[in-house]
């Protein structure tokens, strides 16, 4: 499995209060996608000067929360391999999740911090 970025996510219930919060630190926005799984999520994708990248997420979400977005090019693997670490898949998202252009995982380890881990699929 190769890891191909690396970067925190923000879930957030208002997310222009983030948005604006990293514009103001020296983000752009650099991607907007609409419509990600059945919980109808809008990932806005942000990145500074020097190349960091932050994401921040909107969607029906009971809560805000901070994870860890892992994209690699075999999904299966990664989660085979967090898993053979202990941990367990989100309730929320039990099952594999995604959109025409990308799946996910969400993941939580045994002390609770969150990784979404995504494989964007490409076209041959």
């Amino acid at each position: 499995m190769k890891i191909t970025s690396f970067n925190p996510l923000i879930v957030a219930k208002d997310p222009e209060s983030v948005i604006q919060l990293f514009e103001a630190l020296g983000f752009e926005r650099h991607h907007k996608k609409e419509g990600i799984s059945e919980k109808n999520i809008t990932g806005i994708r942000m990145k500074d000067e020097n190349g960091f990248y932050v994401d921040v997420a909107s969607g029906d979400f009971l809560q805000d929360r901070t994870l860890i977005r892992m994209n690699v090019d075999n999904l299966e693997e990664a989660v085979a391999l967090l898993t053979a670490h202990g941990f367990k898949r989100s309730e929320m998202f039990s099952e594999t999740a995604g959109s025409p252009s990308s799946r996910f995982a969400i993941m939580i380890s045994p002390s609770g911090f969150v990784m979404n881990i995504i494989q964007h699929i490409k076209e041959n």
